[in-house]
């Protein structure tokens, strides 16, 4: 049996898996809102509660850095270790793995149902891969075909300066420059970076604030500001999620230069599925193959926007599965 963990700044899934022919079949699955829990000992104590499985390995995609088996989560108060959860478990095998890298491990184990495509390109065989995902944070990731699969680069590239690419968004750069002491990429691309240009459109003069939406929007509601955009209540929030996915689609697009993501982008988080009409509509690749020079290699890459919310957490399960299965000097 495995443990396996989807650790978020906003929530922690956490699943009992059994393998089945090699492949981890998810049996429990239990959501809990993160920032209810002290730590994350605290979640894993409550959902083995009432459990009497033996778990063989543990493995848990963390929405922050890892480094030597401990983590420091970006958008939450944890410090998570795994010797502090080996010993809790009673289990050797327990890994952290950024939540990216999850990610990156799931996508072997999607179905085509799974995944909407936004651009089909023509995948090279063996090209590096990329995933780019928005939600609480923003998280980045690359993969590289080692002849036989196809293996996670984890990154921290939502944290990189954000780069304006027109007159609004350095704008929008100063704007933001007053707030924060650094201005990323997350601080544009997530729940709070949508917020956040909302409110430079509206501070800045470029459209009216309804009285509903003022609450939602001091209580951090990002989707209160997606939602009335989608369905057309609000000129002020079409316009914050017009340039949120504009700007989503150039950093996929930096992302593919940067990994020569031939072999496709994949848009995960928990924002792409709730926004696939905007996403599906050009605004995000206008932006993706906007390039200069290199605008017909961008539209050659397949962009495909992840709709399973589990894949991390199948990617974590995956990962624990190669601990079980794989001997530790083929696991590096």
């Amino acid at each position: 049996m495995i443990l396996a963990g989807d650790i978020g700044g906003t929530h922690t899934r956490l699943a009992l898996c059994e393998l089945t022919q090699g492949r981890p079949r998810l049996t429990a699955v239990e959501i809990y809102q993160s920032s209810q829990y002290e730590t994350l000992s605290a979640i894993i104590s409550e959902f083995l509660r009432d459990k009497r499985h033996r778990i063989d390995a543990a493995c848990f995609g963390i929405a922050g850095p890892v480094r030597q088996g401990r983590s420091e989560l970006s958008n939450l108060n944890w410090t998570v270790e795994a010797i502090q959860l080996s010993l809790q478990i009673g289990v050797e095998k327990v890994e952290l793995i950024n939540d990216l890298e999850a990610n990156a491990y799931g996508l072997a184990l999607l179905a085509p149902d799974d995944l909407r495509t936004l651009q089909q390109g023509e995948a090279e065989a063996g090209g590096h891969a990329a995933l780019i995902a928005a939600g609480t944070g923003l998280g980045e990731a690359g993969l590289y075909w080692d002849g036989a699969d196809y293996r996670p680069l984890p990154s921290e590239g939502g944290h990189v300066d954000f780069a304006p690419r027109n007159q609004l968004e350095v704008e929008l750069v100063l704007y933001l420059m007053e707030r924060f002491d650094h201005v990323s990429y997350e601080r544009v691309l997530s729940g709070p970076g949508l917020i956040n240009i909302y409110k430079f459109l509206r501070d800045t003069g470029r459209g009216d604030e309804p009285a509903w939406l003022i609450e939602p929007v001091n209580s951090g509601n990002a989707a209160a500001i997606s939602q009335a955009a989608m369905e057309g209540r609000c000129p002020l929030c079409a316009q914050a999620l017009d340039l949120f996915v504009s700007i989503y689609g150039a950093e996929a697009g930096n992302l593919a230069l940067k990994f020569l993501a031939t072999g496709g982008v994949y848009v995960g988080g928990g924002i792409a599925p709730k926004i696939i009409g905007k996403l599906q509509d050009g605004t995000f690749l206008n932006a993706f193959t906007a390039k200069g020079r290199l605008t017909p290699l961008m539209q050659m890459i397949p962009v495909r926007v992840i709709l399973n919310d589990r894949t991390a957490l199948l990617g974590a399960a995956r990962r624990a599965a190669m601990l079980i299965q794989k001997p530790d000097d083929e696991l590096a």
